[in-house]
């Protein structure tokens, strides 16, 4: 039997979760996983989205320590961090394996003789 996730682990992971409920930082987050750090400029190239909007997201997903900014000469750099997700993701298998084995109990009852 899988652990379960740890309720320490559960509360670091929650506003992870909540950060990533929104589908603007959720395409946020999938363009700096796939371009690398980007400035706002370039999050908000191609999209709808303001500067204003964008750096809103970013600060939210700051504060769930999901990116961290810098500065390269005078611009604000964005990138991922990505211990956060990882733990939130450790977190989310864990949930999962208990799902796995509960379907598992549930068809070994069922298909009993």
């Amino acid at each position: 039997m899988s652990p379960r996730p740890a309720s320490a682990a559960l509360k670091r992971s929650a506003p992870v979760f909540a950060a990533l409920g929104d589908a603007t930082r959720l395409y946020v987050v999938s363009r700096l996983s796939d371009g690398g750090p980007m400035s706002i400029t370039e999050l908000t190239d191609g999209s709808d989205v303001t500067r204003q909007a964008v750096t809103k997201h970013l600060n939210v997903l700051a504060d769930a320590g999901l990116v961290r900014d810098s500065w390269q000469g005078r611009e604000r750099v964005w990138e991922l961090k990505t211990r956060q997700l990882e733990e939130a993701r450790r977190v989310l298998d864990a949930i999962s394996s208990k799902w796995d084995e509960a379907l598992e109990r549930l068809r070994a009852m069922i298909e009993e003789p």
